[in-house]
């Protein structure tokens, strides 16, 4: 598989010095939203699981430019640039440990036959596809995008949510996506109204695997108890939303 947008931007690869936010790599910019480019647009499709985030952020974006940029001195084909880049990019960084503990801690890796989803990023590769409904990262005022301004309702981002992630979701229909965090979650139910998405095979509720998300992690996880949480987590809503995503796993077996 190879991208029309890849080839617009290897040079820039090719002379990546470590600034995902290079000029080099600006695709578009409406306001204070900016969209820059990186190497994520390879798709599995015969993943059994779409793990679905907002869009990559700045540490993604470098991990997938640096590492596009070592497949295209090794004298890699461009399908295997994008490979390389996607695995290397996505859910890296803190977040990666914590997602296999969630993912884990509701049953997924028993449907999948593993004994951990972080076989999934190894091993077990050949059953995943990372994506986001941004595909490409996005900034806010030079910041990582937190999902304001709502996808669905600024043309920008909209037109990227249909123009690659709602492609992405058709290559991969017969999966199961597991939006992470409210804002995935809130465009793949407006993909199902496109006809896009079957809303049947989204697993909702799992909590957000980023670090500034540890006491809901740890709470989702049982390594931190009712009495000791701050008022800002909600016990009840992360009881309900793992017992719910657990039957849910279960019935996709």
């Amino acid at each position: 598989m190879t991208s029309s947008t890849f080839t617009k931007y290897q040079s820039a690869i090719k002379s990546y010095a470590g600034d995902p936010c290079a000029t080099d790599l600006l695709m578009a910019k409406d306001g204070t939203v900016s969209v820059y480019y990186a190497p994520f647009e390879w798709v599995n499709p015969q993943a059994r699981v779409v793990l679905v985030g907002i869009t990559p952020g700045r540490t993604q974006a470098a991990n997938a430019l640096g590492e596009a940029k070592r497949a295209m001195l090794d004298g890699a084909a461009d399908s295997e640039v994008l490979r390389r880049a996607k695995a290397t990019g996505a859910f890296s960084g803190a977040m990666r440990p914590n997602l296999v503990s969630l993912l884990d801690a509701v049953g997924l890796q028993k449907w999948l036959g593993l004994a951990s989803c972080g076989e999934l990023f190894g091993s077990a590769s050949a059953l995943l596809q990372t994506a986001s409904v941004l595909q490409f990262p996005v900034f806010v005022n030079g910041e990582n995008y937190n999902g304001t301004p709502e996808p669905t309702k600024h043309p920008l981002l909209r037109d990227m949510v249909l123009e690659h992630f709602g492609k992405t979701c058709a290559q991969v229909q017969d999966a199961a996506f597991v939006p992470l965090g409210p804002v995935p979650s809130k465009v793949l139910a407006w993909l199902s109204t496109q006809g896009a998405v079957d809303q049947g095979r989204v697993l909702e509720g799992l909590p957000h695997p980023s670090g500034a998300n540890a006491e809901r992690i740890k709470y989702f996880l049982g390594q931190k108890r009712r009495s000791e949480l701050s008022v800002k987590t909600d016990p009840n809503k992360l009881d309900a939303a793992r017992a719910a995503l657990t039957e849910a796993v279960e019935r996709l077996g």
